[in-house]
């Protein structure tokens, strides 16, 4: 697959736009998660609150996605009670490693592709699910999003793709 061509940023901890683009995306990571839970396993299923902070830290850069991973679930929770506080230590630790890795990705590789995008889903799962293994003791826990999550990965890759390339052109 041919990279696109589009522009990606890193933008500064002390630019208004790291937290204006952050609350963007934190909006995106509540509103998609609630349109998910409107259907059964939704949320286990389509791993949306995972989207924008993909798209964050790809296309802004790790500091963007870094306040997105962490606000998003915290939000949520507040807000919702989902995700459930027992299991903000794991998803906060798996938006975390999403937003680092794609920060990486990001700015090592300076373009998008299916491919690269496909790469930070799996490492972030990958490292994700190691320490989650850790946090709760149970590997079938913590092997949930390889088992029910796999539509939300390919959201996120494919979703992601399109999003980074056709919709944010600037």
């Amino acid at each position: 697959m041919e990279a696109a061509a589009v522009k990606l940023y890193s933008l500064s901890a002390k630019s208004y736009k790291t937290y204006l683009f952050a609350t963007l995306f934190v909006a995106g990571n509540i509103i998609l998660p609630q349109l998910f839970h409107l259907t059964d396993l939704g949320g286990r299923m389509f791993l949306p609150i995972y989207f924008f902070t993909l798209i964050a830290a790809y296309k802004y850069g790790w500091k963007v996605g870094l306040i997105t991973a962490i606000m998003s679930p915290l939000v949520n929770s507040a807000l919702f009670g989902m995700p459930m506080v027992a299991f903000l230590p794991a998803i906060i630790t798996k938006s975390v490693l999403l937003a680092l890795f794609a920060g990486l990705f990001a700015h090592h590789f300076k373009n998008v592709t299916l491919l690269l995008l496909a790469g930070v889903v799996l490492s972030y799962q990958v490292v994700g699910t190691l320490i989650e293994w850790a946090i709760v003791g149970d590997f079938v826990i913590a092997t949930s999003d390889f088992r029910i999550g796999v539509p939300g990965m390919l959201l996120q890759i494919f979703g992601g793709y399109l999003f980074i390339k056709h919709l944010i052109k600037n």
